[in-house]
This record gives structure tokens, C-alpha cells and sequence, in this order.
């Protein structure tokens, strides 16, 4: 079905596959037949088999590592993605795909072949490595466009550009220009362009952590997730779209794919939803919001998360506890406006007889949670995210034989590694094309010119830097998949607010957060659309909804700019307890504020007030944090004598 269809079927019944393949790129692939079924299966078995051999014994040097991983991803990249959308259910394979996969292929093993002569003449190519930079440069901006949002390889293409044209440009973003050689040497050659961290982040970390996620799915946690939440939330106020919000949650500590995220748990949740009587789009909405909120909760964050911890060269785990609690105040916020709704409708919870029992569902697949607090453990333990990952695979295998149901037998382990390689394709070539980005800035010292650029343009300021740098994140974020943005972003916004004395974990993580929103963000709010096309609403209306439901979560980053005790930066108990409390008072003001309901309907001038107090507790202090509170307590006893008045006179 191609992309402008309707995705549901002529029964009107949801098509999930053909939903995904709309809103989500990594989805339109080729239904092969035969012999190349076989052989797309073969050869991503074989880069699963790579990865996790090189992850339990021993990663190949950097750059060796990053281009047999890039083989493997623009070859299946080719063989599985169609150069058209239109001819993505052909199941065949045209003959100048099978070229430029042989193609993409030897490029990069050309790198690992002659890796040690190639080091020993660094920085003086020969012809033969000149060509063969150029040929990977072109089929990986195909391979990108195929994949990922076109956008990335205009971007990619817009840096080369920059490099070579550097003279003819205005004063500000003026260089003296390089010569093809030496474009194609610093992108091809250097650890700095193609090869650079993103891609090494990708060849380790990040494809691991997918790969558990993979194996881990195929024992069937999906579904016990769901009935868990069920199990948890479902008998409260407005229960399915807490279940909703907690089962998305959940799920998204091990998927990291908004899109995937919404279309895995909003197949079930969001028919439920409705069923209790909360409108269509807002069912889509609270799915597609909970669902983006996957990315940003520990352990299993998204690939940006690794790279950030690259970039700044500190432990995983540090960059995973930082994000401990803006995730629980993110989802605090959106299970408080889930509330506030159900009782604004009068909604109420599933009865407990149609419930799963707690109980029951931990004696006989609680253990599917184990290889998640195992690797949570093994990452606490001072064990790398990568041997982390490689345990928890290993734990997740003899673990599955406990139930008949989650067993993974040989041909599902073969299934799951298939899946998680064809799950890393998108991030391995947006990591080696956004390279090129990343190569341009250190080659032409861009990032610089739009750091001065930015804090020039706000005066200096700090807070109006965090809403041009929140802007640049969530712009970026409309056509940049969420890695790919917060490579860009961090390499050409966050240096502004590091010039301004931002620590540099807050401003990674702030334009972190925003590149994440931009999913939720009208006009390409592609988790929104997905939960549009699945509860049957407008996807606009839905996209606003959802960004409505995620401001309350968008202050956070703020706050923990202004308050970096809220990431454990120097932390101390009383200030960082205040600070959590200001903040979770600040989050619960600006939802009352978003969806006008707290006991009762809430005026809009209480509404304002709302939105001032939350405002107000943006920045650290007794005095801010006495006003927030004092406007809660106000708002709270109007509320209160409101509702008591209607129930004497009813």
C-alpha cells in the first residue's frame, strides 16, 4: 500500500504494517520472495553474529570496526530499500542495487583491507583512496536518502558544499576554502568525518542495545508490558490511558523508536482508550507522547544518549542517572494531564474482573524483566554499555525457557538477530551521513562561528539562548531523525549555551530533549500522525494535542538548565529534595494550565495564574519556589469551595 493511502483495510480494520510504512521510513522496505528473502536474512544474521562476537571478545580497532559495520548496513540498505517508495512491494531486486551494494561494501572494506599502509600515510592519499572516498560519499548520501528522511542527505550535501565554497561566502560563515583532496581525505581518512564517533557509537553501544532489545521483544515482553500496566493502572480514573503512558513507557526502555513505539503498544492501548470514552485524537495523542517519552528513560535511552556520553567522555551510566528524574517528572507530567482529563469527562478505570491479575502475570513471566535489571546492575557495577548489553542478551536466552510461551528457540534467535540488525540500518548510515556534518564543523570551524552567532543574536542572555537553541533542536528535529539531530544540534547549537556557562551535560541534554519533541511537533509530528492513523482522528489535531500534553514535560529542560542539581551536577540532599519538589509543583501547575481541569473546571484566569506560578519555578530559589506553592494553595482552596458549592446545590 503506498504511503497516501488510507492505512486500513477494506473491513475497516487498522493496517498496522501499512500505518508504520507512512509515518515511519525505517518500514518501507522490499517484501522479498525466494532466494533473496534468504540472503537479506543470511547477511544481517551475519552482521548481528559480527557485532556480538566483537562485543563478547574483543571490538577491532575504531575505524575497522565503524566500516564493517557500515558495509553491512549500506549493502542491506540496498538489497532491502527501494530507490522509489512506490516499488517497496515489489519483491524484487534491481540489478544497479545488487551493484551498489557490492559497491558500498568495498569502499569500506578497502579501509579495513589497507587499514595499517593507510595509517602509515596519513594525510597523503593516492589516487585509488581518492576514488574510493568519493564512491562511499555518493552511495552513502543514496543509501541515507533511501532510509532516513531526505532531508539528512541535503544536509550532508549542504556541508560539502560549505567545505569547498568557503571563500565565496558572507564574512560570517567565510573560510579559506579546501580542495576536493582534502574534503575527501578529512571525511573518508580521518577519524573525524564519516568514521567519526557517531559511527563508532553506532558499530558498538547503539547497535548492542538494539540487538537486546530485539532478542528481548521476541520472548513476547510487548504484551506482558501491556498487561502489567493493565494490571497496575487499569482500575484507576481514566485507567487505559495510564496504561497507556506506563506500558509506552516501558516499552520504550528497550525499542527507542517513537514511531515503532506508538504503532507496537498503541494497537491495543489506543482502541482502549477510546472504548472508555476519551475523544480519538486524544487517545492518539497520549500514546504518541508516551511513546516519545521512550527515548528519554533510563536504561535503554535512545542512540543519542551513547553518543552524548561519547562526545563528552563520561560513563554511560552518568549520562542514564542524569536522566533519571526530568523522565519521571516527563511522565509524571503527562499521567497528571491523563488524569485531569478522565475526571474532566467523568471517565472512569476497567473493572478489576476484566483485569489481569499482578500476582499472577510476575509468577509466570516476571522474569522477563530480569535481563532489564540485570543490565541495569551490570551498567551500576562499572561493566561498559556494550558488555552490559552483551550479558543481557546472554541472561535473556536460558531466562526464556522458564515459560513455554517465551522460549526462544533457534529459528526466533535467528528471527531476533535478523530484526536487530534491519533495526540498526537507519541509525548506522544517519550516523556515518551526519559524520560528514560533524567533519564539516571540525574542518571549517563552523561550530564556533554558530555559537558566537547565536549568543551575539540573544544578547548575551542565557535564557533567551535556551529558546533559540530549543527552536534550532525542534526545527532540525522536523526533518532529521532524533540522532541525526542531536549530533547536529550538539555539535552547532550546545556550544552557545557552553560558552554561556551552561554545564556541559545540561546543554547536551537540553537540546537532547528538544530533538525528541520534535516528533511530537506539528507539521512533521510523525509519532502524532502514527497515533492518528490508528485511533482514526485528524492528525493535525492530534499533533497539537500531543505537543500540548508534552509542554508540561518541555519546562524541564529548562529547569534542569537553570537547577543542574535536577541531573546530579553537584548535588546535595536539601537543595536537590527542593528542587525536585519545585519541580514537580512547577510540572503539576502547567498541567492544570494545558487542560483547564483541577477537581473542577479551572477559569481561565486561574488558568493564567497556573501557567505564572510554573513559569515562575522555572528558575532555582526559595522566594520562586514559596510563590509557585502559594499559587497552587490558592488555586487549590478556590477549587475546593467550588466543588463544595455544586454538591450542596445538588
Amino acid at each position: 500500500m503506498s504511503s497516501h493511502h488510507d492505512p486500513s483495510t477494506p473491513g475497516g480494520s487498522i493496517d498496522f504494517d501499512a500505518l508504520l510504512r507512512k509515518y515511519d521510513t525505517e518500514a518501507r522496505y522490499r517484501i522479498l520472495s525466494g532466494w533473496r528473502t534468504k540472503l537479506a536474512g543470511i547477511l544481517a544474521f551475519a552482521m548481528a553474529c559480527f557485532h556480538f562476537y566483537t562485543a563478547g571478545t574483543g571490538l577491532l580497532p575504531a575505524q575497522t570496526q565503524g566500516a564493517v559495520h557500515l558495509a553491512f548496513a549500506l549493502a542491506l540498505t540496498f538489497l532491502l530499500y527501494p530507490a522509489r517508495q512506490h516499488s517497496a512491494r515489489k519483491n524484487d531486486i534491481p540489478w544497479y542495487d545488487y551493484i551498489l551494494a557490492g559497491l558500498s561494501a568495498l569502499t569500506c572494506l578497502y579501509l579495513v583491507y589497507n587499514f595499517i599502509e593507510l595509517t602509515y600515510r596519513a594525510g597523503l592519499p593516492t589516487d585509488t583512496d581518492l576514488i574510493m572516498g568519493m564512491l562511499l560519499i555518493l552511495v552513502l548520501l543514496e543509501a541515507t536518502r533511501r532510509i532516513s528522511n531526505p532531508v539528512l542527505s541535503c544536509l550532508a550535501i549542504a556541508a560539502l558544499l560549505y567545505c569547498f565554497f568557503g571563500r565565496a561566502l558572507p564574512d560570517m560563515f567565510a573560510h579559506r576554502g579546501f580542495s576536493i583532496t582534502r574534503i575527501v581525505n578529512h571525511m573518508y581518512l580521518g577519524t573525524e568525518g564519516i568514521f567519526g564517533t557517531p559511527l563508532e557509537v553506532s558499530a558498538t553501544f547503539v547497535f548492542m542495545f538494539i540487538l537486546f532489545g530485539a532478542v528481548l521483544e521476541k520472548t513476547g515482553i510487548g504484551k506482558f508490558i501491556i498487561d502489567l500496566s493493565l494490571a497496575i493502572a487499569g482500575w484507576s480514573v481514566g485507567g487505559p490511558a495510564k496504561v497507556a503512558v506506563v506500558s509506552s513507557g516501558l516499552m520504550g526502555t528497550v525499542s527507542g523508536s517513537s514511531v515503532a513505539n506508538v504503532c507496537t503498544t498503541g494497537m491495543f492501548t489506543i482502541p482502549l482508550m477510546k472504548s472508555v470514552g476519551y475523544r480519538p485524537y486524544f487517545a492518539g495523542a497520549v500514546e504518541a507522547t508516551a511513546s516519545t517519552g521512550g527515548q528519554i528513560m533510563p536504561p535503554v535511552m535512545g542512540a543519542g544518549a551513547f553518543i552524548m556520553a561519547q562526545f563528552l567522555g563520561m560513563p554511560y551510566t552518568t549520562v542514564a542517572l542524569a536522566a533519571v528524574i526530568p523522565a519521571l517528572l516527563y511522565y509524571g507530567a503527562v499521567l497528571i494531564q491523563v488524569h485531569f482529563e478522565a475526571q474532566r469527562l467523568g471517565l472512569k478505570g476497567l473493572p478489576r474482573e476484566q483485569l489481569p491479575s499482578l500476582w499472577y502475570l510476575l509468577k509466570t513471566k516476571g522474569f522477563l524483566l530480569l535481563p532489564l535489571v540485570g543490565i541495569i546492575y551490570l551498567l551500576l557495577a562499572g561493566f561498559t554499555p556494550l558488555k552490559a548489553a552483551f550479558y543481557g542478551i546472554l541472561i535473556c536466552i536460558p531466562l526464556s525457557w522458564l515459560n513455554r510461551e517465551t522460549r526462544l528457540t533457534p529459528k526466533k534467535l535467528f528471527e531476533a538477530f535478523e530484526s536487530g540488525a534491519r533495526a540498526s540500518l537507519s541509525v548506522a548510515c544517519a550516523c556515518a551521513c551526519v559524520g560528514m556534518v560533524v567533519g564539516t564543523s571540525t574542518l571549517t570551524g563552523l561550530a564556533l562561528r554558530i555559537a558566537s552567532g547565536i549568543v551575539e543574536l540573544s544578547g548575551g542572555m542565557l535564557l533567551p539562548t535556551l529558546v533559540l537553541t530549543m527552536c534550532a533542536s525542534i526545527l532540525l528535529g522536523t526533518g532529521l531523525p532524533t540522532t541525526a539531530n542531536f549530533i547536529v544540534t550538539s555539535t552547532m547549537a550546545a556550544p552557545a549555551l557552553l560558552e554561556l556557562g551552561v554545564p556541559p551535560l545540561a546543554a547536551y541534554m537540553f537540546v537532547f530533549y528538544f530533538g525528541i519533541a520534535a516528533d511530537l511537533t506539528p507539521p512533521v509530528a510523525l509519532a502524532a500522525y502514527a497515533g492518528a492513523g490508528i485511533a482514526g482522528a485528524d492528525p493535525m489535531k492530534t499533533g497539537v494535542t500531543a505537543f500540548k500534553l508534552a509542554l508540561a514535560g518541555l519546562i524541564i529542560p529548562y529547569i534542569y538548565v537553570f537547577n543542574p542539581m535536577l541531573l546530579f551536577i553537584e548535588a546535595s540532599f536539601w537543595p536537590m529534595f527542593q528542587a525536585i519538589i519545585s519541580s514537580f509543583i512547577g510540572v503539576f501547575l502547567l498541567s492544570m494550565f494545558t487542560i483547564g481541569h483541577f477537581r473542577t473546571h479551572l477559569a481561565w484566569p486561574l488558568r493564567c495564574l497556573a501557567l505564572i506560578g510554573a513559569l515562575g519555578l522555572l528558575h532555582p530559589g526559595t522566594v520562586t519556589d514559596l510563590i509557585g506553592l502559594g499559587i497552587l494553595a490558592f488555586i487549590y482552596v478556590i477549587q475546593l469551595a467550588k466543588t463544595r458549592k455544586r454538591a450542596v446545590l445538588s
